[in-house]
């Protein structure tokens, strides 16, 4: 079966299976402490998230500081539904699933029903798409909520406590990531249509926005479990390495699929330039909301990731200063390079959050904010392309095409 791949499918796989085998075996031998599994499952967490904002920003150029706040959803939402899981009460995870795929079953409906007009304004889209979220929500938090809860107890419930512990948290993380997505589209119907820099602030606006609702989550939002300010505690301790790595290698077996096809070059055509794409054809509005979302979505699952490994989950880690970390490590690995991003977004962990902390005076984590901006100083003086440019690894490039005689010749034997 293998065969049927390209060398360098072939070699990822291969690569990729020894990776997970290796990290297993040390994690399982207690050759990995627990302080350095939770640097290696934050190092993955982390480069979701950038791999996330490098495709908003670094293949689709536009600038986004809003990332923290799709990852802050992901995670609470993620947490919530586990935490009343464990607790007996299923209303979480039939809320937050079918809820959103309610509300993308109307979004289909509201598509097609905008189709049929000329020249919609933006705020009609915003208004109807907006109109069919709440109508999803309120439908299954309301009349189905019932229905759906003891759907979800006698299909789930019945299984082994193992089992059920593995689906549930399944679906927890998709949950938060699709709610995560959903948030992203409503917020850049609107917002996208600003120039870079105004939507750099937008963005920025909207993580201030979330970490002040965090805040008060047990108030304004009458969520009392996630405690507001205080942090919210209880969440189940269920991310393990198979999650972690299943996880990453969606997210970049999605991403590079996603930029190999006809659509990943409309999003590198918006980056270059929006007038020719437009000429052309394409809809520029639509590719910036689909990398937008899609780099959301990657967001809130890493969220959902971070959430069940610290078991802890305090609005102070989502605030504006953390959501510059994914833009310092897309910068340093190298706009629109998914090999830099993920190289340098596990150094970038490993290294400040780990040896760093191991072997420097206490202390020192505090004068981050010095050497961070005084490392992307330098680097953009001495190498503004990044460390690795837009050099990728042999399976995340796209292939060439084969030339014309030689494909013919190889149809006509076959």
């Amino acid at each position: 079966m293998l065969s049927k791949f390209k060398g360098e499918t072939l070699y990822f796989i291969l690569f990729s299976l020894v990776l997970f085998v290796v990290v297993q075996f040390f994690i399982g031998a207690g050759i990995v402490n627990n302080f350095w599994q939770g640097i290696i499952f934050w190092g993955a967490a982390i480069t979701m998230v950038t791999l996330g904002l490098n495709l908003i920003y670094g293949f689709n150029g536009q600038f986004s500081l809003g990332q923290y706040g799709f990852y802050a959803i992901g995670a609470y939402a993620s947490a919530d539904i586990t935490y009343r899981w464990v607790h007996g009460d299923a209303s979480g995870l039939a809320v937050v699933v079918f809820g959103s795929i309610l509300a993308l079953l109307l979004y289909a409906l509201v598509a097609a029903g905008l189709r049929r007009f000329y020249n919609v304004s933006t705020m009609t889209k915003f208004t109807a798409y907006t109109l069919a979220t709440i109508l999803a929500f309120w439908v299954v938090a309301g009349p189905l909520q019932s229905t759906l809860t003891s759907f979800v107890m006698g299909t789930v419930g019945g299984l082994s406590a193992g089992m059920a512990k593995e689906i549930v948290f399944f679906f927890a993380l998709l949950g938060g990531a699709m709610l995560a997505g959903i948030a992203s589209f409503l917020f850049g119907i609107p917002v996208l249509e600003l120039g870079s820099d105004y939507f750099g602030i937008a963005t920025l606006g909207f993580t201030i926005i979330i970490k002040v609702l965090l805040d008060n989550t047990d108030t304004i939002l009458g969520f009392p479990e996630m405690k507001g300010a205080r942090g919210m505690i209880g969440i189940p301790k269920w991310t393990t390495w198979p999650w972690v790595f299943v996880s990453f290698i969606f997210v970049v077996v999605v991403m590079r699929n996603l930029l190999h096809s006809s659509t990943g070059r409309a999003i590198l055509s918006v980056r270059e330039d929006e007038r020719a794409a437009t000429l052309v054809g394409i809809d520029v509005a639509s590719v910036k909301i689909l990398a937008f979302v899609v780099g959301s979505f990657f967001a809130g699952l890493a969220g959902g990731i971070r959430a069940h490994d610290l078991a802890f989950l305090h609005p102070q880690s989502f605030n504006f200063i953390q959501s510059f970390n994914p833009l310092i490590i897309v910068v340093l690995g190298g706009l629109g390079s998914m090999t830099g991003t993920i190289l340098t977004g596990f150094l970038w962990i490993i290294l400040l959050e780990g040896a760093l902390r191991l072997y420097l005076p206490a202390g020192f984590e505090t004068w981050r904010f010095v050497v961070y901006p005084l490392i992307l100083l330098l680097m953009m003086l001495l190498r503004p392309e990044g460390l690795f440019g837009q050099y990728e690894l042999p399976f995340l490039r796209r292939p060439l095409p084969a030339p014309r005689k030689k494909q013919a010749a190889k149809e006509v034997a076959q």
